[in-house]
């Protein structure tokens, strides 16, 4: 059945309840919205076999009001404390914000609030003023052996600070975010762990006015969830940017580290490089609250150049044409790109959609030159840095894609509009989730030689699903290997049968041989994966750590990084609904 062109679906716009369910899962600002174009509808709703009078009655949309209050399970004498610690107003016990405090982004955590489902909560929030309050949190907890949790941005979709024993949550974001030093000479700026990504680049972009320095400065760090994350956030679960290919992830932009544990304050050396022995900063990051809470970090700097950065985009006939290109970029030894993405071709039939290019003159050119739909391949991407070293770069990347046959439409500004859009795109979700069409991601690590192995076999798991969409790219690339990020959109009923889909998609990205995961880290979701692939020795010596660090189990428990899992997480049945 052919469908009008000028139906427009219900989509979901307006003021949100301020104490609702959707207000909490509403991705990003909650005034702002992004609706599928006409053609990206198309393409949906025809992929899952349904209709227009499909899209004009959505799924409960969660207005309804989140209940006032649930009992909590601390003494009085531990809320008392608290209040001793970091003032009354600084203490919460409000069902909506341990609910805010417990769940994060990821779809599980939308797909319980749409339903009511109110589970693993934390008992109180507490929202510290310095590093020493942190301590001293701490070190209440550890002696009366209550759980403790540490909220950033809230963007985890690992089920990162979920808390199935209870316990005190710390939200570091309400104060915990001031810069503590700029040094011009070391080019480094040290931060405190609550600093949201727009808040740090805003200042240092503009460090001549904001900190009185002599030149302006990035991060270059700059995630999916870029406005609604935390420098803590970044690092305990090593997070990358989607500028990560030039500027590093951020376990390559962290100098030094101070954390508060349950022995008081402890610092990592804070040096380029050294030889003292392993790296303490390499073992801290990536704990995700379990060995330590993050109370700053001192950053590497990058000139801020804006005026040099270069634009390219370029389609080629297939996936490996596209990878075999990609790979010699990066093993050519001339520089590096900093955005640098590589769609495969179902990814990229959607993204001409997404971003507008299908039915412009640049979609009718590539046709004509005989790139074929669910076979070409597009890759976009900037350069940044010094002028003549980015236009060294882009030369040299033009120079190889012009080998592979790849055609060129940089002059198109393709990269450009997904620049553009690029922190508007999660916005879709839930208009989609709406209708009951569900779209979630997987990523993992791999070595060139493993891509095609691996990108093979997660596909054909998703593709054995039918009505199934599974698109995927590279978006952090390395001399010796990459990233896969996996992208997966299905018509789904409930949440047994989410989980059966993300589930196998790990499992999949298991068994082909790939790390489990490049930058969205563990959390308690993937804790089980995690440990069959660290191995009884590497799990061993981490328990080692955290039984040193954290004597009495309380930072961060219930199954992160795989430490003390339930049977349940051990037979990966965790968030099942009987």
């Amino acid at each position: 059945m052919k469908q009008g062109s000028k139906f427009v679906p219900r989509w979901f716009e307006g003021e949100l309840p301020e104490r609702s369910f959707r207000s909490l899962f509403k991705w990003g600002d909650s005034g702002a919205y992004k609706h599928p174009n006409r053609r990206l509808y198309a393409y949906m709703r025809d992929t899952f076999g349904l209709i227009d009078d499909d899209f004009r009655h959505p799924l409960d949309l969660g207005l309804n009001d989140v209940p006032e209050q649930l009992p909590g399970r601390l003494s009085q004498t531990t809320l008392e404390t608290m209040i001793n610690i970091v003032g009354e107003e600084n203490v919460d016990q409000s069902t909506y914000h341990r609910l805010r405090c417990g769940y994060g982004a990821g779809m599980l955590d939308v797909m319980r609030l749409r339903e009511g489902i109110i589970e693993n909560l934390p008992d109180l929030v507490v929202y510290p003023r310095t590093k020493e309050e942190v301590v001293q949190v701490i070190q209440h907890c550890s002696s009366a052996h209550i759980p403790l949790m540490v909220r950033g941005g809230g963007s985890t979709v690992t089920r990162g600070y979920e808390a199935p024993q209870g316990g005190i949550v710390l939200d570091m974001a309400r104060h915990m975010k001031r810069v503590l030093d700029l040094n011009e000479t070391d080019q480094t700026i040290t931060v405190e762990a609550g600093m949201f990504g727009p808040a740090l680049e805003l200042i240092i972009n503009q460090a001549p006015s904001t900190l009185g320095a002599q030149r302006p400065y990035t991060l270059g760090h700059f995630p999916q969830s870029f406005e609604y994350s935390s420098v803590g956030g970044w690092i305990v679960t090593r997070g990358a940017g989607q500028n990560s290919t030039y500027y590093g992830k951020i376990e390559d932009l962290v100098l030094g580290q101070e954390y508060a544990t349950p022995h008081g304050l402890f610092c990592t050396p804070a040096f380029p490089r050294a030889a003292i022995g392993p790296d303490m900063n390499q073992i801290m990051m990536g704990g995700e609250g379990t060995l330590g809470v993050l109370v700053n970090a001192t950053l590497k700097l990058s000139r801020f150049q804006p005026e040099n950065t270069r634009y390219f985009a370029f389609v080629f006939r297939t996936w490996e044409d596209g990878v075999a290109a990609m790979r010699e970029i990066m093993q050519g030894e001339f520089g590096k790109p900093s955005v640098f993405r590589l769609s495969d071709a179902e990814e990229t039939d959607a993204g001409l959609k997404l971003y507008g290019v299908e039915g412009t003159p640049a979609e009718t050119l590539v046709n004509a030159m005989g790139y074929q739909p669910m076979q070409r391949c597009l890759m976009l991407g900037t350069v940044d840095g010094d002028r003549a070293a980015t236009r060294l770069v882009k030369s040299k990347i033009k120079r190889i894609c012009g080998r592979y046959r790849a055609l060129n439409l940089s002059g198109f500004h393709v990269a450009q509009m997904w620049e553009h859009s690029r922190f508007r795109d999660p916005y879709l979700r839930d208009d989609m989730q709406d209708f009951g069409i569900l779209t979630d991601t997987l990523e993992c690590a791999v070595r060139w030689s493993q891509v095609e192995l691996v990108h093979q076999q997660v596909r054909a798991f998703v593709k054995s699903r039918p009505r199934t969409i599974c698109t995927c790219h590279i978006s952090h690339a390395y001399p010796q290997g990459c990233n896969l990020y996996f992208i997966f959109i299905a018509k789904i009923d409930s949440i047994n049968e989410y989980l059966d889909l993300q589930y196998g998609i790990l499992e999949a990205i298991q068994q082909s041989g790939a790390a489990i995961s490049h930058h969205h880290g563990i959390g308690k979701q993937t804790g089980p994966w995690f440990a069959e692939q660290q191995g009884i020795i590497s799990m061993g010596l981490l328990h080692a750590i955290k039984d040193y660090l954290d004597p009495e189990g309380i930072l961060n428990p219930g199954g992160t990084l795989g430490l003390d899992m339930s049977n349940e997480q051990r037979n990966k049945r965790w968030g099942y609904r009987e």
